[in-house]
């Protein structure tokens, strides 16, 4: 065994002897430490006895490690092997530590990566599935089952929701509480709007209701699962009822009011809204140059209105006088190139609320009690009733409270000889009121042309 004092010239002038695998010189001041020399490499070593069995730790390169630090390493694995611990061992505890450590540590990171990524992707859901992106969504919904309600529903919610309460448009749609909705609702009636507050009311639900059916109901679009509503905040809200109207026109008023439709597209609208016995204005505008018959001068309007999944087909038998002014029409969209009955250019319809404000223009002139396209049509089947018109058929002609098991799956008929009975006596009882004569004295109206 070779021993001497240590130092660090001593080590950098220490050689492998020829003919030797590895080459130990042990150190004097530190007995349990030692250089080991090798082919390639020097470094300390400490070597001992545990329980009568040798054991031997490499401490390092003794480039890395200082002769200091290497004897002072020595001394304390020296401590370990008196105080009965193998080193060894203990290195190996150590190992497992600190790789557990590192384990934990990086599991720690990968959990805070995983629950920042879920804390993004909730704000990113929170930003996407809005009160507004919902109500949008349902819009989308009235629109692919042809509903007329669509135009209206898209409206309202902008103007009452969108626009006045942008922050609460800008909610999560499942956090939406009673309290914002009654907020919306109230502040719309206080403005004098009570049947536009109800009509909100009513679309708010109809969008939550749908949002909450989406994930069991196939006929809901997917892209309503994941607003993930799982209730309605609108159900809190008490219902507006629809105040029922009593206005309608007398016959000086009528008279007064057919004496003010002239040629312009609205006005021809009107007319023939009030020959067919008060149609609504929105089914009418949509009619297209096909929808008419001019062999049995029958006109074909489409009732989406209610729970229908697809539009009912509304025919109606007309009088001459409808009969030609929608023929009229048809030369004109023809002349345009245009499929459509009532379009200014060609290309697009003619603006539902466009008529109403003519009806309304009109009113404003005559300088009487305000009405409007609700009430002519009030009008008209008051009148119809006073003509001797069954209530069946005046339902059948103006398509309103046509349901129910009989009428959707056993009543085929279709009225057409009760309807055209009809709508000849209206013609009948519209010409007496415009000219003011009686039945018996009739004079024919004068058909305006279309332009």
């Amino acid at each position: 065994m070779n021993r001497e004092r240590l130092t660090p010239d001593r080590i950098r002038g220490l050689a492998q002897p020829t003919g030797t695998g590895q080459f130990f010189t042990w150190d004097t001041d530190a007995p349990r430490l030692a250089v080991r020399v090798t082919a390639g490499a020097k470094s300390f070593i400490f070597e001992s006895k545990l329980n009568r069995q040798t054991v031997r730790v490499t401490i390092g390169d003794t480039r890395a490690w200082t002769l200091a630090a290497a004897r002072d390493e020595a001394r304390r694995l020296q401590v370990l092997i008196d105080s009965g611990v193998d080193p060894r061992a203990a290195k190996r505890e150590r190992e497992a530590e600190a790789a557990r450590l590192i384990a934990e540590s990086a599991a720690g990171a990968a959990a805070l990566v995983a629950e920042a990524e879920a804390a993004k992707r909730e704000q990113e859901k929170r930003e996407r599935y809005t009160l507004r992106t919902l109500c949008e969504a349902y819009c989308d919904l009235l629109q692919a089952r042809g509903k007329p309600s669509a135009r209206q529903a898209r409206s309202i919610l902008k103007v009452h929701v969108f626009e006045a309460h942008p922050e609460i448009a800008a909610t999560p749609a499942r956090d939406v509480t009673p309290l914002q909705v009654a907020a919306m609702v109230r502040q719309t009636r206080e403005a004098g709007r009570e049947r536009a507050a109800g009509v909100l009311r009513s679309y708010l639900s109809a969008a939550f209701t749908a949002g909450k059916k989406a994930p069991f109901d196939a006929s809901l679009p997917a892209a309503l699962i994941p607003f993930e509503i799982e209730r309605n905040p609108v159900d809190a809200i008490p219902a507006i009822g629809v105040r029922a109207g009593n206005r309608t026109l007398s016959a000086d008023e009528l008279r007064a009011y057919l004496a003010e439709l002239g040629d312009n597209l609205a006005d021809q609208a009107l007319l023939l809204a009030l020959l067919a016995g008060g149609q609504r204005m929105a089914q009418l505008l949509r009619v297209k140059v096909a929808d008419y018959d001019p062999d049995t001068a029958t006109l074909r309007l489409w009732d989406g209105k209610g729970r229908r999944t697809s539009p009912r087909e509304h025919v109606l038998p007309l009088a001459p006088r409808a009969a030609a002014l929608v023929a009229g029409l048809v030369d004109r969209a023809r002349a345009k190139d245009s499929a459509l009955l009532f379009s200014t250019h060609g290309a697009v319809q003619l603006d539902e609320t466009t008529p109403g404000k003519r009806a309304a223009a009109i009113a404003a002139g005559m300088h009487g009690e305000p009405f409007d396209l609700r009430d002519i049509r009030r009008t008209c089947e008051t009148m119809l009733a006073g003509l001797g018109i069954s209530r069946d058929t005046r339902a059948q002609l103006l398509s309103h409270g046509i349901g129910g098991v009989q009428a959707t799956h056993y009543d085929r008929h279709g009225y057409i000889a009760e309807k055209r009975a009809a709508l000849m006596a209206w013609e009948d009882r519209l010409q007496e009121i415009a000219t003011g004569t009686a039945r018996s004295n009739v004079v024919p109206m004068k058909q305006k042309s279309v332009s």
